[in-house]
């Protein structure tokens, strides 16, 4: 509630020009809060990884970048936001939320109804015009969160987003060191609850280079996607084994 307040308070003296500034730095403060409370320790690593700054949201010509990675944990959107500049698309029950969806909202979460093709249609279009403002989105193109390290098979939406915009793809894959932080068929609170019990929470994070994708197709874009994701997801295993 502070983070929000100080967010909400430079929002208002701050010009629309500076809007993202304030995002940026407001978001990541509020996400390690919260990661520091569930006592979780997030330990990034790539080439575009630079000590005490976040990975930029944007390329080297200005526009956004879409992360993609895999999904696991109820702590996964927390993590991305302390570890690159980007908006995060969320199922669109969390907008209903007491106090989290209006705060979502006014970051800039962008919301998605997976049963719904015309909601997804219309994310995608939202998607294109947030890169086109040289804004970053982060999704997870499993479409929901499992148990263990086995990459579960992509969706097409982040993929038919990234060529109607003509984004980068940078992919990144998550590792936590106990199994307990795992999001099972259950509700969120009871989730939330088993990670809050922990008395600690490893997480290894590998961010890897954009993929070159311009001569692919939809279907070759998520294939090469999914191999790196898992790469990375294994590379964060070993990572977190070795210490």
């Amino acid at each position: 509630m502070l983070c929000w307040i100080g967010f909400e308070l430079e929002l208002l003296f701050s010009s629309k020009q500076n809007r993202l500034r304030v995002i940026n730095r407001w978001v990541p403060r509020w996400a390690r809060i919260n990661l520091w409370i569930f006592g979780v320790r997030v330990e990034p690593r790539g080439l575009l990884v630079e000590p005490g700054r976040l990975v930029s949201g944007r390329d080297d010509a200005g526009r956004g970048r879409i992360f993609i990675a895999n999904h696991r944990s109820g702590m996964d959107i927390p993590v991305v936001l302390t570890t690159v500049e980007a908006h995060c698309i969320s199922r669109h029950d969390v907008a209903n939320w007491p106090v989290i969806g209006r705060g979502a909202q006014r970051i800039g979460t962008l919301f998605v109804d997976r049963s719904s093709r015309r909601s997804g249609a219309a994310v995608l279009k939202e998607v294109a015009h947030v890169v086109e403002r040289g804004e970053a989105v982060a999704m997870f193109p499993e479409g929901t969160a499992y148990p263990g390290d086995e990459v579960r098979a992509f969706h097409n939406g982040a993929f038919n987003a990234a060529r109607r915009s003509n984004a980068q793809i940078v992919p990144m894959g998550f590792a936590y060191d106990n199994d307990a932080a795992y999001f099972e068929a259950e509700s969120f609170m009871v989730h939330i609850k088993r990670v809050a019990g922990l008395k600690r929470l490893r997480v290894a994070v590998e961010i890897g280079t954009p993929l070159e994708y311009e001569e692919l197709d939809t279907a070759d874009i998520k294939k090469l996607a999914h191999q790196q994701v898992q790469e990375l997801v294994n590379q964060a295993r070993a990572r977190l084994e070795d210490c």
